[in-house]
């Protein structure tokens, strides 16, 4: 816990006192909808803001995230929250951060991961200790920005030419179609030197645009074939075109809307 407003930065140091302290990362983390986290939902896929994903990417989390407005899988979250505010919190008064987390640490053990669950009829403490064998094994802490240190400093901004492409060393890498302004639009470059790849994020909202390898020499231009889609059409557009592109366009349609409600997630319908 912390006594200032909290960051995208804290929510990263988080995690990585919760691994520490698990022994491990889970294969699946879930999460109610945070504007620390995400950005914002774009045809089911989620925008994570340019923090988060960097370190989702460096820590190699796969995330599941919990619809708007959806009891269903927001519950299970939502009870935890509300358990913890209702049980611990609510009756106690707040002094120092080291005397509410020392408070904390007691309610844990008494109650929080002590106490018999009322559906599992189990004890936290002793299904956490059968699921800890299965927790990935975790690496030295990252610094709180979820890169590598060494990597702090590979940030810099570019700004975006006319036909949806950034310079980079003297070669062009592609944006996503529109992402160019008549008024000038400038974008975020992260250099991930360890796997040589020119990471691309908004710099206003902290957008996840994309990534390139980073390509030597000069005069090149380096496409990403997801940048190609005007974002701006909207996915209703791409799904008639690609569906006319069949000898049966009705049902080739009726396929592809299918795919899309049963996976409105996974990406699949990002059209290349």
């Amino acid at each position: 816990m912390a006594e200032s407003s909290f960051t995208t930065r804290d929510v990263i140091q988080a995690h990585e006192n919760a691994f520490q302290w698990f022994g491990g990362i889970p294969n699946e983390l879930v999460y109610d909808q945070d504007n620390l986290i995400v950005v914002s939902e774009n045809a089911g896929d989620l925008i994570l803001t340019a923090e988060f994903e960097a370190y989702r990417r460096q820590r190699n989390l796969t995330l599941h995230v919990c619809r708007k407005a959806d009891p269903e899988s927001k519950g299970k979250i939502e009870n935890v929250v509300g358990f913890i505010k209702h049980n611990f919190a609510k009756h106690r008064i707040f002094t120092t951060i080291d005397a509410w987390n020392e408070q904390g640490w007691n309610w844990l053990r008494r109650t929080g991961n002590g106490r018999v669950h009322n559906t599992t009829k189990k004890r936290p403490a002793d299904v956490f200790e059968l699921e800890k064998a299965h927790l990935r094994p975790i690496s030295p802490s990252l610094d709180v920005t979820g890169v590598p240190k060494t990597n702090l400093t590979n940030s810099i901004t570019r700004t975006v030419r006319k036909d949806n492409t950034i310079l980079y060393k003297s070669n062009r890498y592609t944006v996503p179609c529109g992402t160019y302004t008549s008024f000038g639009k400038t974008v975020q470059i992260v250099i991930q030197e360890a796997e040589q790849e020119l990471l691309i994020y908004d710099l206003e909202t902290g957008e996840y645009l994309g990534k390139h390898p980073i390509t030597h020499g000069k005069g090149k231009l380096i496409q990403n074939r997801n940048h190609l889609r005007d974002r701006a059409k909207g996915i209703d557009v791409y799904l008639e075109r690609i569906a006319h592109e069949f000898e049966n366009p009705d049902a080739a349609k009726e396929y592809l809307e299918r795919i899309r409600k049963n996976y409105p997630r996974s990406g699949v319908l990002i059209i290349q």
